[in-house]
């Protein structure tokens, strides 16, 4: 999930980010697009909104908000296998 040095930067689609919001950073998917995240350790899902690019490290597929990760119950571990949903596209 973004670290905490992001709060308040201006994110790829032109918003202020903050850790307290359910959004996320996505290679591909538009701007606005609402996804489904699942944890696949525990099944615990979130709906956010892509908000910016990324991210950067080959592995990954999405990163998200700290609201999004503790809600999903993986902020001590970072890292977790994930299936995304597409809800809605912009």
């Amino acid at each position: 999930f973004y670290s905490k040095t992001f709060e308040g930067r201006t994110t790829a689609s032109g918003t202020k980010f903050s850790n307290s919001k359910f959004t996320a950073a996505h290679r591909s998917l538009s701007f606005g697009t609402q996804v489904k995240v699942t944890n696949l350790e525990n099944n615990k899902s979130v709906v956010v909104t892509i908000t910016d690019r990324g991210p950067f490290i080959a592995d990954r597929i999405i990163d998200l908000s700290e609201a999004a990760a503790a809600a999903l119950d993986f902020i001590d571990k970072g890292v977790v296998e994930v299936r995304l949903d597409v809800v809605s596209e912009e």
